[in-house]
């Protein structure tokens, strides 16, 4: 069971939601606005956000850009708009993923469960991995690159770690999304090049640029410098 928070102006959207995810079994909080959403999060935990972008007063692409600069908690966004711009604006700030109004209640759920499910250890994983200086520690969510600890959400770590799972090995951005969402999920390319490029920034702030362009193909882990 998860503890999600649910903000969105439109009641009757967050009522369907709520019924949705609690039939679902997990415990949930809805709040109308931003500033509901932000007081919230900084007297309790959760394990998931659901924030629509289009909020009075602080918006949801606000709120993220505040909560990444202390909390790692998975987002999903809502939006009634399905402008491109909003929706790689809403992934590079550190959304995990990004649902257009109207949309399939079911749909929703499933996102929930896959976003949750690639921040839990799976049976038999090995609970770090290493490659050259990158070290990722899954069962505590750390990544670390030599000496330095890198804040990761759970679908940059999901991403890197699933190259470093096969280094030297190109995966296209379909076989990326297979391996962090789940097989049959749809994304598209330019939603995976959004992670990845944040994903990117900040392995570049210790001096790390691991990650390998393959125009055409996809991407793949560098071997490790000598």
């Amino acid at each position: 069971m998860a503890r999600i928070l649910i903000a969105d102006d439109d009641g009757h959207i967050r009522e369907v939601v709520r019924f949705a995810l609690e039939q679902a079994g997990h415990s949930v909080i809805d709040v109308a606005d931003g500033a509901g959403a932000w007081l919230r999060c900084a007297h309790e935990a959760f394990d998931l956000l659901i924030l629509d972008i289009v909020m009075p007063g602080e918006d949801g692409l606000s709120l993220c850009r505040r909560l990444r600069t202390k909390s790692r908690v998975p987002i999903i966004f809502l939006s009634s708009r399905d402008d491109e711009i909003d929706r790689v604006l809403g992934l590079e700030l550190g959304g995990d993923d990004y649902v257009t109004k109207p949309f399939s209640v079911r749909e929703l759920v499933s996102r929930v469960h896959a976003v949750l499910r690639r921040g839990h250890v799976q049976a038999g994983e090995s609970n770090v991995l290493r490659h050259g200086q990158l070290a990722l520690d899954h069962e505590r969510h750390r990544c670390r690159w030599g000496a330095h600890e890198i804040a990761l959400t759970v679908t940059e770590f999901a991403l890197l770690q699933a190259l470093a799972r096969r280094p030297g090995i190109v995966l296209s951005r379909a076989e990326l999304v297979g391996h962090v969402y789940g097989d049959g999920y749809l994304l598209t390319d330019r939603t995976v090049d959004s992670h990845v490029r944040r994903l990117r920034r900040k392995l570049a702030a210790v001096d790390a640029d691991p990650i390998e362009t393959v125009y055409g193909l996809g991407y793949r882990l560098r071997a490790p410098s000598s």
